[in-house]
């Protein structure tokens, strides 16, 4: 859980630095540089020798699916939906990791389920504030199927990594970003124009840290922290950034807040549900 604890804050952060800094550039050129920096982070430690063909491609397919459809799926959304929409619509996330969890373990969770209702009616209090776009069930549904790939990366992560003999996650990680920045700049490079992407100094600096910090160490630790906790909390924690990024945005970017008591009505709700998940009963799964 301290993995989970440190990324949700660290990407809390994030959330006020892409909307004061990078308001204006493509998404998609954003999302890709940011997932190609990452993989610079990475590939010192890679080792091809050490790991067999077959393991590399699964872990570059699921990096792929969690982090290059998600963010394409995602970033899609935009052209169809206004952004506090397609925030509002990712609170769904805990739903199919619970969903596809109980479907791989073969067993059902009263007390997980509860515990992901709670997760998504907090983050939905903090974030409703109405849907008004003429193609909303467009953009719902991209939103939704950003949700799936990243719910499934995460899982596919959780169940896949243990067989893998190798003892440094680090030199595995690359393998991810790579998959996932090969399908974010495939997509890329249908959907934006490259040529007249320009960032100011600034916004490279900006385009750096969230490259080599918020998606690089972000991501690794995230994916650390999924092997050490079960899917319940798993599901709990997709959405407890939420109030975390409104926090974050008071303290750090003179943010205003129109509902403070919303926001500690969102913020008890998911730490009720982070204690359901976390006091499930550990039972083993059934074949």
């Amino acid at each position: 859980m301290p993995w989970l604890i440190l990324v949700s804050l660290l990407w809390a952060f994030s959330f006020g630095l892409i909307k004061t800094h990078l308001t204006g550039l493509d998404a998609t050129v954003v999302a890709t540089l940011r997932l190609g920096l990452a993989l610079l982070v990475f590939l010192p430690f890679l080792r091809p020798r050490k790991i067999s063909l077959r393991p590399a491609l699964l872990l570059g397919v699921i990096g792929a699916v969690q982090f290059g459809l998600m963010y394409a799926l995602y970033m899609s959304a935009f052209q169809f939906l206004q952004a506090h929409e397609v925030a509002l619509f990712t609170i769904f996330t805990p739903l199919y990791i619970t969903l596809f969890s109980a479907l791989w373990e073969r067993r059902f969770s009263l007390r997980r389920v509860l515990a992901t209702l709670l997760a998504i009616f907090g983050a939905g209090i903090i974030l409703w504030r109405g849907t008004s776009s003429p193609q909303l069930l467009q953009g719902f549904f991209l939103v939704q199927l950003s949700n799936i790939c990243f719910a499934l990366g995460q899982l596919a992560y959780k169940r896949i990594r243990p067989s893998i003999a190798n003892p440094h996650d680090a030199q595995l990680f690359g393998w991810l970003l790579l998959g996932g920045f090969l399908a974010t700049g495939a997509y890329s490079l249908l959907a934006s124009d490259w040529a007249n992407f320009s960032a100011s100094g600034p916004q490279w600096l900006v385009l750096v840290y969230l490259g080599t910090i918020a998606s690089g160490l972000g991501f690794f630790g995230w994916n650390r922290g999924v092997l050490q906790v079960n899917a319940g909390t798993l599901a709990v924690f997709n959405n407890l950034k939420i109030p975390l990024a409104v926090i974050c945005s008071l303290l750090f970017f003179s943010a205003q807040v129109d509902a403070p008591l919303r926001l500690l009505a969102s913020f008890l709700l998911l730490l009720g549900a982070l204690w359901l998940a976390e006091s499930e009963e550990k039972k083993p799964a059934q074949s």
